[in-house]
């Protein structure tokens, strides 16, 4: 596991996220079934002094481990789930939204002796009434918790990353806690344990320990309020471990990372405003594990796991993260926003392969783009519409003179990549230097090949190509009277 100590700034931690698919995660601990019930109260009830609801909307969610796996994949990571459901209604809607949701492998042991873990929460509006809990928190018995182990020892060799969700429900009892910790370090995996248990020894083995500040209180007597006592709780923590760091998360104070022989590194909240804290713990842990194992160094997994807790904590109710909302957040801090949107060539092919192995329709626009007008915006929308991450590859100032005449461009090419990055529609900006983008786009195979309505596909450049591998070309319907050589004539600037 790298662990620098030298600082990526936001621009740097992109980087590390354009890369979050490469990571395989494997999660094991209590999968919880969250169930929301909500209504409007409009009366006490006449038999006792409670609200009386009126539900209008019911939805069930992915909880506990479960929601560090659904968090994993919408991250962009895979992620492996191993739990244990009952043979009930609730452990068959469990079932029902891991096969719906993409990049989740579900490993599932059926007890048929327990309920499947459940929580029902009735709100009227965003104000919870009640909650109705319905579990067992007895340890696992000898026959599931072997089945348990059993799965875990054959996922090992497909992940890169353990978490260990434990949620006191049963699951991570002393049996199946001590074979995967074991097992773990038999196959050299990064393990991450998110603890319920008072005695921090039980993690023994654990890599990462993540503590909130209630946990690391009550495992350690100390406080973590302020950062000296944070440190000093995190040191306690880590000797009870024998692990590499402990992360402990302070809510509104941030987190504080301490690792051996190091200072600590104490990082302030990221969050831009706080709605709900729901899950928020499962989100920074997977982000973590997802962040490890997308190659970053622990330093740089913390300060990624840190910004996407605090995206999290805005969203009311158990939320999760996407990938694009992570780049959003450290693309906000980052004066050069547009610029990490700029690509060259060969950055621009990995990212269009990651974007495919994610399943998603890229499209593909060219030009000059010297003056952005409303023919260009609506090309640009249109384009968007047509997929799901638009790449425009923008002539070089050589290539404009080349074609339109030494006067041109009246803009640099780095200005217009700037602007062309700025534009809501465009995922990625790309230079070519030829006088076609025939070359391009042979390398980045786009799915959907754009152009304005005054072509006809037969004289767009590279539509043979695109059509070849099942691609499409579509041809926008342009604005009439925008064009940059009508804006340059009015102006009167000399044109040749």
């Amino acid at each position: 596991m790298a662990d620098s100590d030298h600082p990526q700034g936001d621009t740097g931690l992109a980087d590390i996220v354009r890369h979050f698919p490469r990571a395989r995660v494997l999660v094991v601990g209590d999968v919880i079934l969250d169930r929301y019930v909500t209504g409007a109260v409009s009366r006490l009830s006449p038999e006792a002094p409670i609200p009386v609801l009126r539900p209008d909307e019911r939805r069930s969610t992915l909880g506990g481990s479960a929601n560090v796996a659904l968090n994993v994949a919408t991250l962009g990571g895979h992620a492996e789930l191993i739990g244990v459901v009952g043979a009930d209604v609730a452990g068959a809607e469990i079932g029902a939204l891991l096969t719906d949701t993409p990049n989740i492998v579900s490993s599932l042991t059926i007890a048929s002796d327990r309920p499947t873990t459940a929580k029902t929460r009735f709100m009227a509006g965003s104000h919870q009434l009640l909650r109705l809990d319905e579990e067992v928190v007895a340890p696992l018995d000898a026959e599931t918790a072997t089945a348990v182990i059993a799965r875990v020892e054959a996922a090992l060799g497909r992940t890169d990353i353990v978490v260990l969700s434990d949620y006191a429900k049963g699951v991570l009892c002393d049996r199946v806690l001590t074979a995967t910790l074991a097992l773990a370090a038999q196959a050299g995996r990064i393990v991450i344990a998110d603890p319920k248990r008072a005695d921090f020894s039980a993690y023994r083995g654990a890599t990462i320990l993540t503590p909130n500040e209630h946990e690391v209180r009550a495992a350690t007597r100390i406080g973590a309020e302020h950062d000296a006592e944070a440190d000093a709780a995190g040191r306690a923590a880590l000797a009870a471990t024998q692990g590499e760091a402990v992360l402990v998360t302070r809510s509104a104070k941030g987190l504080t990372l301490v690792r051996r022989d190091r200072d600590a590194m104490h990082l302030p909240t990221r969050a831009r405003e706080v709605a709900d804290v729901s899950g928020a713990g499962d989100t920074l842990v997977a982000a973590l594990a997802v962040a490890l194992g997308a190659g970053a160094s622990l330093p740089d997994a913390a300060r990624l796991a840190n910004v996407t807790a605090g995206i999290s904590v805005g969203k009311q109710g158990t939320a999760t993260v996407t990938r694009q909302e992570l780049l959003g957040a450290l693309h906000r801090r980052d004066l050069a926003v547009t610029d990490r949107k700029v690509a060259t060539l060969g950055e621009a092919m990995a990212q269009v392969e990651t974007w495919h192995e994610m399943g998603l329709r890229v499209g593909f626009a060219n030009g000059c783009f010297d003056l952005i007008h409303p023919g260009h915006v609506r090309l640009l929308s249109e384009a968007r519409a047509a997929c799901d991450r638009l790449i425009v590859a923008l002539n070089t100032d050589a290539s404009v003179k080349r074609l339109k005449g030494p006067n041109r461009p009246l803009q640099s090419e780095t200005a217009r990549a700037i602007v062309m990055a700025s534009m809501a529609p465009v995922d990625l900006v790309t230079l070519f230097d030829e006088d076609t983008p025939l070359e391009m786009i042979q390398a980045l195979k786009p799915d959907v090949l754009v152009k304005g309505s005054d072509y006809t596909v037969d004289q767009v450049v590279g539509a043979r190509e695109v059509m070849g591998w099942g691609g499409e070309v579509l041809l926008v319907t342009l604005e009439e009277g925008h064009s940059t050589t009508g804006t340059i004539r009015r102006m009167a600037l000399p044109e040749t």
